[in-house]
């Protein structure tokens, strides 16, 4: 049914910030420069000319309009979000009071050094927590999330390789992995070649070991892999790789699942990148916060990127120039400064106050609510592969088979019902994916609530209602949009013509 005003109950129907400009209007008053004495432009030819295009608001109208659109958002705050592969875990408040605190929260990175020795202190711990977890002696913590990450690994490589007058040319990429990883080598000048996956959805170690040689740069894995399955051979696969002179890179995207249980340094990686937006907690989407620290291993210690802190006889230090890092070798820089600091502080915080026996105990309720939903709905979805998962749960389409109800219409469903997708359509290497991670705080009450919704939908499809599934979502503010064309014809300005043109 529809509305006299388009609104649905207290859920407004929110026009643009330019539609409602009101000429004149302001929610701030500002002298006007003119009328000002001795003021001087120094702007020159740069001066501008036109009015600025900003819209004219009351304080009202802006704080409402970006309420409004608030409203309109997900978040984890508000519900499950169970997007696997993304890791949306809950992020404590206690993470926000300290990354707000004045001492951490109001400091610029071109302070004098003796200025910001708790800063430099607080990067040193987190980097010590991290090296700890991951069983590995260096670490960079300049990387700015986890694409950026597998670039400053994969360089990292290049470097030690290029040191050794070792010129490789190739990276084996498994089939399952994240997108980024073939870029990443891609964009270090390396060929890439894909590896196949078992019917088990793991690495198919022969077909990996038949293409090994001695041109070999490295191997990137992910372990857990993005099939939410762990690597049992990962160990044989590092060792045929360093026999052959390569190296090995691990995505952690995945290391929510095993924190505590497994060091990476044990299972013979040289290099990977840490999300501390997923396995630390600090909330990310949308574009950011992210951070993605790489520790390395002894192979590669020697060429971690600048900056990095070091300890110095008159307190910390911080090496920002190749002169000064003594027999280490870096190979330039990541990031301008120092890397995501905001976010090691939250990291931090969560680090300190669940303890070794906490983080250990988050891996195993991680990989038990993954575990808890897969006994849950295999009766009813269908398990993309065989026994006990990790951290996230990997079903496929073939249960909607016959219905012609697409993985998208059934994920549109569950919006209605209150619940946000889990991801679908990955990884590409399943048919019709739906990717489930309810990371380790959701409890038993939201689960089942969840399982119901996931049951009640399956059934419904498969009783020929799929008129239902294509009209959905329906209590949205917008209906099912065309998202194809939306990404290939983005309209990504306004004006007044436009909009009349529109009417």
């Amino acid at each position: 049914m529809s509305t006299a005003t388009g609104n649905r109950a207290l859920q407004l129907e929110e026009k643009l910030i330019f539609e409602q400009n009101s000429p004149g209007m302001t929610a701030v008053d500002l002298p006007n420069p003119a009328e000002l004495t001795n003021v001087e432009s120094r702007l020159g030819d740069a001066a501008r000319k036109d009015p600025i295009g900003l819209p004219g608001l009351s304080e009202p109208q802006v704080v409402r309009h970006y309420l409004r659109l608030s409203q309109k958002n997900f978040a984890i705050d508000g519900g499950l979000y169970p997007l696997g592969s993304c890791t949306m875990k809950h992020n404590p408040r206690l993470n926000e009071k300290m990354a707000r605190l004045p001492g951490l929260a109001d400091i610029h990175p071109l302070q004098p050094k003796a200025t910001v020795q708790g800063a430099y202190e607080l990067i040193d711990m987190t980097a010590h927590w991290l090296k700890i977890l991951t069983g590995m002696p260096a670490i960079a913590m300049s990387p700015a999330a986890g694409a950026h990450g597998e670039l400053c690994g994969l360089m990292t490589i290049r470097a030690a390789l290029e040191a050794r007058g070792d010129a490789r040319v190739r990276v084996l990429v498994p089939e399952s992995a994240h997108g980024t990883n073939p870029a990443s080598a891609h964009m270090c000048g390396y060929k890439v070649e894909a590896i196949p996956a078992t019917e088990q959805g793991r690495v198919d170690l022969a077909a990996l070991k038949d293409k090994l040689g001695d041109d070999v740069a490295a191997i990137m894995v992910t372990n857990p892999n993005t099939c939410g399955l762990f690597e049992n051979e990962i160990i044989e696969m590092t060792q045929a790789v360093h026999e052959c002179g390569g190296l090995v890179y691990c995505d952690g995207a995945n290391f929510n699942a095993i924190v505590g249980r497994v060091r990476p340094g044990d299972l013979g990686i040289d290099a990977m990148h840490l999300n501390l937006h997923k396995t630390f907690s600090t909330p990310h989407g949308g574009g950011g916060p992210g951070a993605g620290p790489v520790v390395l291993s002894e192979a590669l210690a020697a060429y971690a990127p600048l900056p990095y802190v070091v300890h110095g006889k008159d307190g910390f230090e911080l090496v920002e120039q190749a002169e000064d890092a003594g027999d280490n070798k870096p190979y330039g820089r990541m990031k301008g400064f120092h890397g995501q600091f905001g976010v090691m502080v939250r990291a931090l915080a969560y680090m300190l106050s669940m303890g070794s026996d906490g983080l250990r105990q988050a891996s195993s309720d991680a990989v038990l609510n993954a575990n808890y939903l897969m006994a849950k709905l295999s009766d009813i979805l269908t398990a993309s592969y065989d026994g006990p998962c990790m951290h996230e749960v990997l079903f496929d389409d073939r249960f909607l088979k016959d219905t012609d109800v697409t993985t998208l219409d059934f994920a549109k469903a569950m919006i209605d019902e209150g619940f946000h997708p889990m991801t679908m359509y990955f990884p590409l290497v399943v048919h019709g994916a739906l990717l489930m991670e309810p990371t380790e705080t959701e409890g038993k009450a939201t689960l089942d609530e969840f399982v119901g919704v996931i049951r009640a939908l399956a059934k419904k499809a498969q009783t020929g209602k799929a008129d239902d599934f294509k009209a959905a979502p329906i209590y949205t503010p917008r209906r099912r949009l065309d998202e194809t064309m939306a990404a290939r014809n983005p309209v990504l300005t306004w004006s007044p013509d436009q909009a009349a043109a529109a009417e």
